[in-house]
């Protein structure tokens, strides 16, 4: 047998830092570039040293993980892959005389943007005509990913955006559909986003900063030098957007951190933009506006609202003195979002953990509710590019249930099945069992829980358990169906996702139960939920792999620090583990907009308390950590490199006899990994190798 290499070591230089009455020590602190934000940019300026550490961290996670399980993760990739349709097409969407269609080419790894007669919209005999194809866009990079991809009102142009270094810097380019060609008009460095003025001359785009924040917007003509400021935003805790009116009459300006939000408008015909302000910022307040008739709709959480409700006001007087409730609030019912048409006002609210539209008619002011049975599934709507229609898209899915899509009509209330999501390989829905349980918490409160596994698995403490888990930002983790989890439990896995408190599972106040000093709420409700479904026969103790990324690595970090010995293995995918420094770090791009998420640990000394008793990075100790899969991007401005080398060199010196840890830095790619649809497989592959390495189910393949 060949002997396994010597994991790297790094060194360690310590740093004192003096910060709210404190002292902290830090002895990886190196490992970040002083040059970071040009790394992010050109990833080949990366200090040597660090370069150097982190190819000695890739080659031995390649030795010891990725090469022994090179067959499993061959046979994982193929299986993934043999499940989606390669040559797949979204359906068309109408947009006056044209439908405007995304699809794929069989091997290709990028989108394909094109479009055809409205009339031949559900022709698929009738060709289409290519607008963007992706794969010749991305060829030659080693990542590609579009921002956003959008066609003029008068359907001659299309704008669209890319990044090709994961940084989140996007480059603006405008298509000329009669000509095929694109534009002079190249906007750089931008945050990705835009929309199209009225006049179909004129892009309304945000700007990023050199600390990656979208801070900005701008008005460009096509075939003019420069463009035009029209706002800025003084506060760096507060990101900018930009968004068009579902009636196209307006543009919205919106800026906000994650729990305060303010927006201006301005018509989109306007010749010389002045924005003018909606409501003024309040800390707390959020609100969200659409376009509908003489009134602005608006979803808010004003006046005690936790769960928000449904105001309206007039376009000539939006402000705080003029809204009127339309839909009141309902505690319990979490109002998620809406859709202004012109006849009808489309809602999506959660109730009891699950998803339900609600249509109200313009005229009568009557409602009628739409729901899908099931323990456990996803649903959105899509009312597409027009205003005057009685018609959506409704988007329905379980953990075992492939993607359903449908036409709905909001008069007759019909239901026409227009797409069903194909699984090349074969699918059988009765294979599986879909539950959605609620998992007793530390404090008497229910953690749902909504589990897939297939029906020959046995629920009798004998099957392993992947337990996945985010839990912040109020992001809830859909109850969707996903071919890639088939391999795992196709495999034997049971699949468990924790709704936790962070997240809006439960409501408004599930997420504020789960944030600030309330925090520590999430780790428990992981745990207790890990715990309970071992009891329940889900599981068995030391046979758990947790699976988390960004804040959901966070979650992963805490969950080995507090107990280790429930698991075999942890994924923390791009995790948040050094949540001290970098709350602690004005400079980086998401800092200042997530002190109302984590506090400020630079001026609050009880926030610095309370983030460092349970940062993954500081509350490293020596415990019998399970095997750990940790990875990251180098271009990444979300969860910097740094964060993850820095945990898992901190690992191995304070519990050296534990793990193994794996660290795997994705040295061409960012925050979301590698770009396109089969390249992502293989890592979600490597994911899935280690996971069942960890457990025993890697064809002799063993961690410890």
């Amino acid at each position: 047998m060949t002997e396994r290499p010597a994991p790297p070591v790094a060194k360690r230089k310590e740093v004192t830092i003096e910060q709210a009455g404190r002292t902290r020590t830090d002895p990886y602190q190196w490992l970040k570039d002083e040059n970071w934000q040009k790394v992010m940019a050109d990833p080949s300026v990366l200090r040597s040293d660090i370069r150097e550490y982190l190819e000695a961290e890739n080659a031995y996670t390649k030795a010891v993980l990725e090469e022994p399980t090179e067959g499993l993760r061959e046979t994982l990739f193929r299986q993934m892959r043999g499940r989606i349709k390669e040559d797949d097409s979204s359906l068309p969407s109408v947009d006056g005389p044209w439908a405007y269609l995304v699809r794929y080419r069989e091997g290709g790894e990028y989108p394909i943007f094109a479009r055809k007669p409205a009339a031949d919209m559900y022709n698929e005999d009738a060709g289409d005509t290519v607008l963007l194809d992706g794969d010749k866009l991305g060829e030659g990079k080693d990542y590609f990913s579009f921002g956003n991809v959008d066609h003029s009102p008068d359907h001659r142009y299309v704008a669209y955006s890319y990044d090709d270094q994961g940084s989140e810097y996007y480059d603006i380019h405008v298509r000329d559909t009669q000509t095929g060609d694109d534009l002079g008009d190249v906007i750089a460095r931008t945050a990705g986003d835009f929309e199209w003025g009225s006049d179909s001359r004129t892009l309304y785009w945000v700007e990023r900063d050199d600390n990656g924040r979208p801070v900005a917007v701008h008005a460009h003509r096509l075939g003019e030098t420069g463009s035009r400021e029209i706002y800025r935003e003084p506060d760096p805790g507060f990101f900018v957007d930009v968004g068009r009116s579902q009636s196209g009459d307006f543009i919205f300006i919106s800026a906000g951190d994650h729990t305060t939000s303010e927006i201006r408008y301005f018509p989109a015909d306007a010749e010389t933009p002045e924005p003018e302000l909606i409501a003024a910022r309040e800390p707390g307040v959020e609100y969200a506006v659409e376009h509908w008739g003489d009134d602005f709709v608006i979803n808010t959480n004003a006046d005690g609202a936790v769960d928000f409700k449904l105001v309206t006001a007039p376009v000539s007087a939006p402000g705080r003195d003029n809204w009127r409730d339309l839909v009141a609030h309902s505690p319990g019912t979490l109002i998620l979002g809406m859709e202004a048409l012109k006849d009808h006002l489309i809602r999506l609210e959660r109730k009891d953990g699950l998803p339900r539209v609600v249509v109200r008619e313009r005229e009568s002011g009557s409602e009628h509710t739409i729901a899908f049975e099931g323990d456990a599934y996803a649903l959105a709507i899509s009312t597409g590019y027009e205003y005057d229609t009685d018609r959506m898209r409704l988007e329905y899915a379980s953990p075992s249930t492939p993607d359903e899509t449908y036409d709905y009509s909001l008069v007759t209330r019909e239901r026409t099945l227009r797409k069903t999501r194909e699984v090349p390989s074969g699918h059988d829905r009765e294979d599986y069992r879909v539950e959605r349980i609620m998992a007793p918490a530390h404090d008497g409160e229910s953690v749902p829980v909504t589990l897939l596994r297939h029906k020959d698995t046995p629920v009798d403490g004998t099957a392993p358990l992947l337990l996945y888990g985010y839990g912040s930002y109020g992001i809830t983790i859909p109850a969707d169906f996903r071919t890639s989890r088939l391999s795992l439990v196709d495999r034997g896995f049971i699949y468990a996702i924790a709704h936790v408190r962070g997240s809006k599972a439960r409501g408004y106040q599930w997420y504020l139960d789960g944030k600030l000093e309330k925090k520590t709420n999430t780790f428990r409700d992981y745990l207790s939920a890990g715990r309970y479904l071992v009891s329940q026969g889900y599981g068995y103790e030391g046979g758990v792999v947790g699976h988390g990324g960004s804040a959901g690595g966070l979650l992963m970090g805490a969950a080995a620090n507090m107990d280790p010995q429930l698991f075999a293995g942890i994924v923390a995918a791009v995790p948040f583990v050094d949540v001290l420094n970098t709350m602690s770090d004005e400079s980086l791009p998401l800092t200042p907009p997530e002190w109302p998420e984590w506090g400020n640990p630079i001026t609050d000394p009880q926030a610095y308390d309370t983030i460092l008793a349970y940062s993954p990075y500081d509350q490293v100790r020596e415990r019998a950590y399970p095997a750990m899969l940790i990875t990251g991007g180098l271009s990444d401005p979300r969860v910097t490199y740094w964060e993850p080398a820095k945990w898992a060199a901190k690992l191995r010196h304070e519990a050296p006899e534990a793990g193994p840890y794996f660290l795997r830095i994705n040295m061409e790619a960012g925050h979301g990994g590698a770009s396109g649809r089969f390249e992502g497989l293989k890592e979600t592959a490597i994911e899935y190798a280690f996971a069942l390495a960890a457990v025993g189910k890697a064809d002799g393949v063993a961690l410890d």
